[in-house]
């Protein structure tokens, strides 16, 4: 039997003794997902993506595999034995897995804001409510399975949002192509990432706002669960590319070893198209000052482009010159320093643009502020913002938690002995009220050109123009949304 992780324990233990905690019958518990505070600078909207792939892939296909499709006294013995030998607990209660069992799917309705869609912080993008009463413990049983599965989702797709504005704002203000920003942030993360689902969730995520990168799971992510189909349209692109092995194995011990790999690459093996070289691995100044002239003639007679990829020391100097005035290639940087050799055109700006057989991109250790930074002194210089593609790595999408953006799922709403009450948690020692939960039901509706929440309803209760649309409900999965939809919706925020 293959490896994998029982339905029924993935959760925290302390979820386990929760069934017998709640009052005596209690009927629903209702919970919403939500993002409650940022910590990163002005970031105050996050994009809602994820909750379709957690659903189909673990709410349906996991549970039926595992869960459903199996036999009885599996689904209870192998949960048994886990409580007993942990807990300490003798007989393990598992009438409410033997229950759900023969009921054959999860009785719980999920509603969500359409994925794509920016919400400002503390308002949900999510609830959940179970449908049955004697499954009111369903609810928040889930809760740790969601949260790791979606918050990571919802990060990323916001992180990269933010990437996309800072390219979309600096292309208009510098006269850049606009129609090479969705290739401006390449997705390099995979490596980094602390695990492939995880690479493959957040590479999904950065492909909201950017069609560039080397996270092939990503892609696929798409495909499995959001109707992409790379046959018919653009999901996710790259090209090929050199890394320090390829370039080491060449040698550096005679005088040209180094040229004639390069020129090798750029003209016997790649004589046309777009080909990425890592060009640090000895002497970036020395590429730039000596093979790169030497190889101009060549690299202006290809059909395509050559890209340089530098990839240590200090991103925003290496891009744009350390500015210490001694006149050298550093003191440049490279795109100057190519703009030198190979030139190009002044747009209607004022700003130069690097000749297109010719670029530059930069991976190694980008963030926002740094891609910032170095936006901003080219445009001092007078260059096009476009003339840098960028990387976005792991240092961008794996130095980020669940409370980067404060992301909970808080129960907001029981039903006790029929009667249904708003509940909510508010600590004194939360000075900030940053844990502060909604009350109630809620609904999201737009408010002028943003959102805002409704919370305080009963499920009585219908408000016109509610935005959370029903996407799973006993089973069954509704208002499936694609890739195309999603990047229509959050790109819209750009115009």
């Amino acid at each position: 039997m293959s490896k994998y992780f029982p339905p029924s324990l993935l959760t925290d233990f302390y979820k386990i003794s929760h069934i017998a905690q709640y009052p005596d019958a209690t009927s629903t518990v209702y919970s919403t997902w939500i993002a409650r505070e940022s910590l990163i600078g002005a970031v105050d909207h996050v994009v809602a993506f994820g909750v379709q792939s957690v659903i189909q892939r673990y709410f349906i296909d996991y549970f039926e595999e595992h869960f459903f499709n199996r036999p009885l006294d599996d689904v209870v013995g192998e949960y048994a034995r886990i409580i007993r030998n942990t807990l300490g607990i003798e007989r393990p209660a598992t009438a409410h897995l033997e229950a759900l069992w023969a009921l054959g799917y999860l009785p719980l309705e999920v509603r969500a804001l359409p994925e794509g869609t920016l919400a400002p912080l503390r308002v949900p993008t999510v609830t959940v409510v179970n449908t049955m009463p004697e499954f009111y413990w369903l609810t928040n049983f889930v809760e740790t399975l969601f949260s790791a599965e979606s918050w990571i989702l919802a990060t990323s797709a916001t992180l990269a949002y933010e990437y996309r504005k800072l390219f979309h704002r600096y292309a208009l203000e510098t006269g850049g192509d606009l129609a090479a920003v969705p290739f401006q942030g390449h997705d390099f993360s995979f490596r980094g990432m602390s695990s492939v689902d995880a690479a493959a969730g957040s590479g999904a995520a950065h492909l909201l706002s950017f069609c560039g990168t080397d996270t092939i799971p990503g892609i696929l992510f798409h495909e499995y669960y959001y109707g992409a189909d790379t046959d018919t349209e653009v999901v996710g692109v790259s090209i090929p590319a050199t890394e320090h092995s390829v370039m080491c194995a060449y040698g550096n011990e005679g005088p040209d070893d180094e040229y004639n790999s390069f020129s090798h690459i750029v003209t016997e093996l790649y004589p046309s198209g777009f080909i990425s070289v890592v060009s640090d691995t000895w002497d970036l100044w020395r590429v730039l000052g000596e093979y790169l002239p030497l190889l101009k003639d060549e690299i202006m007679a290809r059909d395509g482009r050559v890209v340089i990829r530098p990839d240590s020391g200090d991103p925003v100097d290496i891009v744009t010159g350390n500015g210490l005035g001694k006149g050298d290639l550093a003191d440049l940087g490279v795109v100057e320093s190519l703009w030198n050799v190979f030139h190009g055109t002044i747009n209607e700006r004022g700003f130069k643009v690097l000749d297109p057989h010719i670029g530059v991109i930069y991976g190694d250790a980008i963030s926002l502020s740094s891609a910032t930074r170095i936006l901003a002194r080219l445009k001092d210089k007078g260059f096009a913002s476009t003339n840098i593609v960028f990387g976005i790595g792991s240092f961008s999408y794996q130095h980020t938690n669940r409370d980067t953006f404060g992301h909970a799922f808080k129960s907001t709403a029981v039903t006790v002995r029929g009667v249904e009450k708003a509940i909510f948690k508010d600590p004194v020692t939360d000075l900030h009220h940053m844990k502060r939960s909604l009350r109630g039901r809620v609904a999201v509706v737009r408010n002028g050109t943003d959102l805002e929440v409704i919370d305080g309803l009963t499920s009585g209760d219908v408000v016109e123009g509610d935005l959370l649309q029903v996407v799973f409900r006993d089973g069954e999965v509704s208002n499936v949304q694609t890739l195309a939809e999603i990047r229509a919706r959050l790109l819209a925020n750009l115009a």
